[in-house]
């Protein structure tokens, strides 16, 4: 199975040291940062986004811009990664390289339509910009009785 590594190298040395020599342009071949006018066809065509990552993911733009294509998620659980990845379901959290390899068989076995509705109702722009208004309304409603409640105790 070929696999695309894409993305910015945030460690070049070790890019030039351990992947760079295994790269063959065909089975295995680095395509460099995908700008939105080439992230659906590349997430949208894959089996799965592995994103193994080695540190607290904070929250993780392309685990949900993979699954917004319907594509499933390899992840370690660190950080965000359990809050987002629902395992078995639009994805997989792993522990060890053995399971991730698991994973990407499985991965074909989800259904890339319910990956999709996984992050759809989570993180879709209504949906987003909803949370954001009610936010809003409470901490302006919040600001406008303790001004009264000052007002009142003077």
């Amino acid at each position: 199975m070929p696999l695309t590594i894409a993305g910015i190298v945030q460690d070049r040395a070790y890019f030039e040291r351990l992947v760079e020599p295994r790269l063959d342009g065909e089975q295995t071949r680095y395509i460099g940062p995908i700008g939105p006018d080439r992230r659906g066809d590349v997430l949208g065509g894959a089996r799965a986004l592995l994103h193994l990552v080695n540190f607290d993911e904070p929250f993780g733009f392309s685990v949900v811009e993979a699954m917004a294509c319907g594509t499933p998620v390899i992840t370690r659980r660190r950080g965000s990664m359990d809050e987002i990845v629902q395992h078995g379901e639009n994805g997989f959290l792993v522990e060890t390289v053995g399971e991730a390899v698991a994973a990407v068989h499985a991965a074909k076995t989800l259904n890339r339509a319910r990956v999709r509705a996984s992050v759809e109702a989570r993180f879709g722009v209504d949906r987003m910009v909803d949370d954001y208004l009610a936010v809003y309304r409470q901490v302006a409603e919040f600001h406008r009785t303790e001004r009264v409640d000052v007002h009142l105790a003077r």
